[in-house]
């Protein structure tokens, strides 16, 4: 068992603080007439539940999700190191203790050194917190392996792909891979949703090197690029053969205000 504990960050603004409040929001996003299909990979968003609440639900609703996942998120506080893993702590949420995978984030790190353990990173970042929730909910004897990455140099994200492969193609079980991302943020609608449709081909194509290319080259601010460039990587090495849009919306959607919008999209990598 772990001893450190990663508390909460942000239970009561971008979701309910109450367990069973949680629950019933949560339950509410997740269809129970979709048929779960096992994955490799996803991409899930990680705003407030009022604003991306539905698209999480959607994707992990249709994902069969394991006893394991790796979440990668980005570093949106700028604390902590660029390689952050914690390997020996449990997070705390409203609906229960999630356990770190000690001995996966082990391996990870001894494949690829540059995974530095640091909490500081991780202790105000909401980009994993948001998504465990609907993975506890969908399987109550989940463990992870959290990383927040902090840089965008793709040479080293696609490095960080390659060597997730080689570890999660070892394991004798299932492991789902994370990529916990929005998409473009803070322009009007209209432009959002043309943006976030071509950096949606390039994930549904599995082309990690094209989505960051046009990430960088259209000024498409997708905060996750880093983590989906991980994942896709990462999927390629094991297999992957096709991806699927599961639902995309903005926050406009939800807010009614289609001037300044952040786009959300769930993504499964089969």
């Amino acid at each position: 068992m772990n001893t450190a504990v990663r508390h909460p960050a942000v239970a009561g603004k971008f979701y309910p603080r109450e367990r069973e409040e949680l629950a019933a929001e949560v339950r509410s996003y997740l269809s129970p007439a979709v048929s779960a299909l096992p994955a490799i990979g996803v991409l899930a968003p990680h705003a407030g539940y009022m604003y991306s609440g539905a698209v999480a639900g959607a994707v992990f609703a249709a994902t069969e999700i394991p006893e394991v996942c790796i979440v990668l998120c980005p570093n949106h506080t700028g604390k902590g190191v660029p390689l952050s893993i914690l390997s020996g702590c449990a997070w705390e949420t409203p609906l229960g203790s999630v356990e770190a995978d000690h001995k996966l984030a082990e391996a990870l790190k001894k494949q690829f050194p540059l995974l530095i353990e640091d909490a500081a990173a991780h202790r105000q970042e909401h980009g994993i917190e948001v998504e465990l929730p609907f993975l506890l909910e969908r399987n109550p004897r989940l463990r992870i392996v959290p990383i927040t990455l902090g840089t965008r140099q793709y040479e080293v994200l696609e490095g960080l792909g390659d060597a997730m492969a080689a570890v999660v193609g070892m394991q004798s079980a299932r492991v789902l891979i994370v990529a916990s991302s929005d998409m473009n943020h803070y322009e009007n609608d209209a432009i959002t949703r043309v943006k976030d449709s071509k950096a949606i081909d390039r994930l549904l194509a599995l082309d990690a090197r094209g989505l960051f290319d046009l990430a960088m080259r259209e000024d498409i601010s997708m905060c996750g690029l880093g983590p989906a460039v991980v994942m896709l990587t990462a999927a390629r090495r094991l297999g992957a053969k096709s991806a699927e849009l599961i639902r995309y919306a903005t926050s406009g959607d939800a807010s009614g205000d289609r001037d300044r919008v952040v786009g959300y999209a769930g993504i499964t990598v089969r």
